[in-house]
């Protein structure tokens, strides 16, 4: 099978050339017979082997355009690897087991869903748990199968990028959304596949390479868990499969860094963009036995390669206090250029940070941009000169500094500055820029110069003040940039803010620590019941016994609900809301709610859906497992405590009657929710 798709592949390249030089160059190098001939056989194999490549000439279906991009969950999280510079780290990562060492693509990561098939669905990684649906440009790649053999529901991912060559040629002639040139692939090939014209995202040289398998293929019994294996037998489906080598478990580092130079050499002579490796588990079994944290899984680790660094010459420090009190150093230095961009800023962390580089005005500094994306000061190359050049009083409020001390990793003394004065304007002012924020409340088109203006006027005192500025309207349209017309805007943008969730909630009351993943792991473990959480936290509840939830996390909640101060905010800023899952403050009986959710047989137990069911698609049945306080599964192991079963339920029945998990048939699933 491997043969013939790779045969398929050369049909589809070679039939592609001859119409290029045909339409383009006027110049075939084939008669039409030669060229009819190919093409028939290149329909005759599609038909025979199930396999059509995205970029087959017999696909003459026209390429789509939508109005926006729609979200999709994620049931299996996307989540990141954990990451190393260090070739040492690799080996000690490796624990005597096999693994593979993968290129790091430079692109954009992309999941395809197959059902029957047929590719039903493409969509971004997101955030790792929310992504944006694409499945209308996955036929504009340059190398995606649309149909495939296997006719089980298959989930892959792989990531999405341009040919270094291809990108070389495209880049001159296009430019991104903010009128400039594109300057690198990753850029490029991130705003092709999220474009809304499917045409554009052709023009542009897509190319697909899959890394991974997150559903499917469970009756490869006997190669299911070895992730050689099943990549290999994707092969047979058309795929293209992210090149990688084989690790012994013994390996050494010599081992190590001659296969990553293996594979940067094999990247360079086939023009693949790449930003490292990636070490991961051959077993599918020990990969899932690890778990994950989360941000990221512990089945693999990256390996990223050195940043490029770049001279320039450091002139001070601008400190900017935060809405927490500490009070954050920014180097600033004259202007270099990387990546074309032009960089004069980049944070110092902190003040051992600074000590540690021995930084003075006038000194010559080394700057990258770390993973291309933030700038950082690496090395200090006139040392010895040493000025503390730390400000005695806050920049903002002009209040005494005080410096603190904390354990870092390594043993290590971190100090950093703060200002104490909870008056102080400046972190009023970013706590208020922190409520508004997009992973907060999501309060649309209100800037901190904005948010600075209405506090000053005396508008702004506490937040639910940003639901009652119709108080202030005269004064706000009197004020300069604004007027009707985006006064009314900012009002709407406000009151759709009202309409919110559980997570939204948390991270906007900015408990030290608890973001947006905290957030959603506090969700799912009290139900989306911000009552429910309130009084586990002020009866000291244990939240070290939610997976992801250490000790200092479960401390910082505890101690903010110990304040009076912070327990009036809750309460009373959930009187201005409503919540998307209907859980809000004073809705009439919560109790009952509340019982149902504790109560349920469910919570806390690991179930996986199987089979076609009649009352849920496969997002659905995730949904309402996560909405009892259980953890939705994608295979069977011993810790799956439920399979419920469709039609067709296949190996996973099988592997779940041998473990004895518990089988329910979805019936019976539904009839002990209501029992």
């Amino acid at each position: 099978m491997l043969q013939k798709a790779r045969y398929i592949r050369d049909l589809v390249k070679k039939l592609n050339q001859y119409r290029h030089e045909y339409y383009n160059e006027n110049a075939s190098s084939v008669s039409d017979a030669v060229y009819d001939h190919l093409y028939n056989e290149l329909e005759r194999m599609e038909k025979e082997t199930g396999i059509v490549l995205s970029n087959s000439p017999t696909q003459t279906v026209g390429y789509k355009s939508v109005y926006g991009l729609q979200k999709v969950q994620h049931s299996i999280p996307l989540l990141s690897l954990d990451k190393t510079k260090m070739a040492h780290e690799l080996v000690s990562f490796l624990k005597k087991r096999e693994a593979l060492l993968m290129l790091k693509l430079d692109g954009l990561t992309i999941k395809l869903v197959y059902e029957n098939g047929e590719l039903v669905e493409g969509s971004t990684r997101g955030d790792g748990h929310e992504g944006e649906l694409v499945t209308h440009n996955i036929n504009a790649f340059q190398n995606v199968p649309l149909s495939i053999p296997y006719k089980g529901r298959l989930v892959l991912t792989g990531e999405g990028f341009i040919h270094k060559n291809d990108f070389e040629r495209l880049k001159g002639t296009l430019v991104g959304s903010d009128g400039k040139p594109y300057r690198n692939a990753r850029n490029l090939a991130s705003g092709s596949i999220r474009c809304l014209d499917a045409s554009v995202c052709k023009q542009r040289k897509i190319s697909f390479c899959v890394f991974n398998i997150l559903e499917g293929m469970d009756e490869f019994k006997d190669l299911r868990d070895s992730r050689c294996r099943m990549l290999s037998v994707l092969k047979n489906y058309g795929f293209e499969v992210c090149p990688f080598i084989p690790v012994s478990p013994d390996a050494s580092v010599e081992n190590i860094e001659m296969q990553i130079k293996t594979l940067k050499d094999l990247a360079e002579i086939n023009d693949i963009p790449i930003d490292g490796m990636v070490l991961r588990f051959d077993s599918f079994s020990y990969s899932e036995s690890l778990g994950r944290t989360g941000h990221h899984y512990n089945d693999g680790i990256a390996f990223k390669f050195e940043d490029d660094t770049y001279e320039t010459i450091f002139r001070s420090i601008e400190w900017q206090t935060g809405r927490s009190g500490e009070i954050a150093p920014v180097a600033v230095f004259d202007t270099i250029e990387i990546d074309g961009c032009d960089v004069s800023r980049a944070s110092l962390h902190n003040l051992s940070f600074i000590e540690g580089l021995e930084l003075h005005p006038g000194c010559r500094i080394l700057v990258s941009k770390r993973n291309m994306i933030i700038p950082h000061v690496e090395e200090n190359l006139d040392r010895e000169n040493y000025q503390d050049m730390t400000p005695q009083f806050c920049p903002c409020c002009g209040q005494p500094t005080r410096t603190y001390s904390r354990a870092g990793d390594k043993g290590r003394i971190i100090k950093t500055l703060h200002c104490d004065n909870p008056e102080c304007d400046s972190r009023i002012l970013q706590r208020f820029v922190h409520f508004t924020e997009k992973k907060a409340m999501n309060i649309r088109g209100i800037s901190e110069a904005t948010l600075d203006q209405f506090i000053q006027l005396g508008a702004l005192k506490s937040y639910q003040d940003l639901y009652h500025l119709d108080r202030y309207r005269d004064q706000i349209i009197a004020l300069e940039g604004f007027g009707e017309k985006s006064y009314e805007n900012m009002i709407l943008s406000i009151n759709r803010s009202r309409n919110t969730t559980f997570e939204r909630y948390i991270v906007a009351m900015d408990i030290p620590l608890i973001g947006r993943t905290a957030g959603r792991l506090l969700d799912q473990y009290f139900h989306g019941n911000l009552r429910e959480l309130e009084m586990a936290a002020v009866s000291r509840f244990d939240f070290t016994r939610i997976d992801g939830i250490g000790d200092i996390m479960s401390r910082n909640i505890q101690e903010w609900f110990r304040n009076s101060d912070h327990l009036l905010l809750w309460r009373g800023l959930q009187k201005e809301l409503h919540f998307e899952n209907g859980l809000d403050a004073e809705t009439s009986g919560e109790e009952n709610n509340m019982n149902e959710t504790i109560n349920n047989k469910f919570a806390g137990c690991t179930i996986v859906a199987t089979g076609k069911l009649e009352n849920f698609t496969r997002d659905g049945i995730n949904d309402k497992i996560i909405s009892l306080g259980a953890k939705p599964g994608s295979s069977v192991t011993k810790k799956t405590d439920y399979l419920i079963c469709g039609e067709k339920a296949g190996s996973k029945l099988q592997k779940a009657r041998e473990l004895g998990v518990t089988v329910l048939t979805e019936q019976q699933f539904l009839e002990m929710l209501t029992a």
